[in-house]
């Protein structure tokens, strides 16, 4: 049987998964304790909201990727940022779709967080990004999640709302 999967789906879904797992990946790196041989087992950690976030991998936080997108001479660092946006942004439609079909959201739920890109380059996306960025102190920016800034930033200028 031949499958008919369009190959941007393809792309954007491989994508999605790779930064699914490097996410878990440093997550569950970043929360495994070095252990002694002289140490007992762990006791869990009971959750609070005192507990510090997980680190920010160094590579794609939120400062790592505007400064790849500022390099506006640079194809590489371009093809990079573009790439990483786009990531971004797709694999998050693609969990708002997911969560849309797969449970009783409350009415206009799946509006509100959605975005509304139509007819939006990515180029303008990129843009906004960088100009959000620089609004932010390095220190901040450089312990927030590419993620969470690419997506701030998107809600801000193009929410459906």
């Amino acid at each position: 049987m031949q499958r008919n999967v369009p190959p941007s789906a393809a792309h954007a879904v491989t994508g999605l998964l790779m930064a699914a797992a490097l996410s878990l990946a440093s997550l569950a790196h970043a929360q495994t304790p070095a252990q002694t041989p002289a140490q007992t087992p762990a006791q869990p950690l009971s959750p609070t909201l005192s507990q510090a976030a997980p680190p920010v991998d160094p590579t794609f936080s939120a400062y790592s990727l505007a400064q790849t997108c500022k390099q506006k001479n640079d194809n590489v660092a371009q093809g990079q940022c573009v790439g990483a946006i786009r990531g971004i942004i797709h694999g998050y439609q693609y969990g708002v779709l997911f969560l849309g079909q797969r449970t009783a959201l409350p009415a206009n739920e799946t509006q509100r967080v959605s975005l509304c890109l139509r007819n939006t380059q990515v180029s303008s996306i990129v843009d906004e990004f960088v100009a959000d960025a620089a609004q932010v102190n390095e220190d901040s920016l450089r312990h927030t999640p590419a993620e969470v800034a690419v997506l701030g930033s998107v809600h801000m200028h193009h929410s459906c709302n």
